[in-house]
């Protein structure tokens, strides 16, 4: 993984608290040794207070608000997980076409535990093959998709894997697809 994104930015959109720490910090590092350029993206300025399951762990800095940026600013988009994390962005319409944005610009998006929650609210499951935590599958199903219990999924630019124990597959797997770049098979369920 050493120059795969050279050039390319990363969007990682987490919300102000619930974020899952290492759903964050080890898919960073993956891009910045690929070497690209992640961001943080959050619904509001300022830091993200990141969990470690149910405690608090680290704060990191928020780089850009989701209302100051588009999908066109970037190459592929991150979602970390955590139970909070995206039942907060699910609620932020901001957030919700921030990533449909994503899915109908073909550009990778890689999911991790509860992140789904997101998607699921952005109506892009619809049709596609993935993962989850467990206790989303009932969830996905409803809203379309096709869930399977797998370490890592791939679908056309989109990536989902289940839980922390799942990160190094997650990691290799999204660095492959946004250095793949556009898939136009991604905008079948935008």
């Amino acid at each position: 993984m050493a120059n795969e994104l050279a050039g390319k930015r990363v969007a990682f959109l987490v919300a102000p608290e619930g974020t899952e720490q290492v759903e964050l910090t080890e898919p960073w590092k993956a891009v910045q040794q690929a070497g690209g350029q992640p961001e943080l993206v959050s619904i509001s300025s300022g830091q993200i207070q990141a969990f470690n399951h149910l405690d608090k762990a680290d704060t990191f800095p928020v780089d850009k608000v989701v209302t100051d940026v588009s999908p066109d600013d970037y190459d592929g988009l991150v979602l970390p997980g955590g139970v909070a994390n995206p039942d907060f962005l699910r609620t932020d319409e901001n957030a919700v076409r921030f990533v449909a944005g994503f899915f109908q610009k073909q550009k990778p998006v890689a999911a991790i535990c509860h992140a789904p929650w997101t998607l699921i609210e952005a109506d892009v499951v619809r049709g596609r093959r993935m993962t989850s935590w467990p206790s989303l599958q009932t969830d996905l199903r409803n809203a379309g998709a096709n869930w399977v219990d797998e370490e890592v999924v791939v679908d056309s630019g989109f990536v989902t894997s289940r839980k922390p124990d799942d990160l190094p597959a997650f990691c290799g797997k999204l660095v492959e697809e946004i250095a793949e770049g556009k898939h136009r098979a991604q905008a079948k369920s935008a």
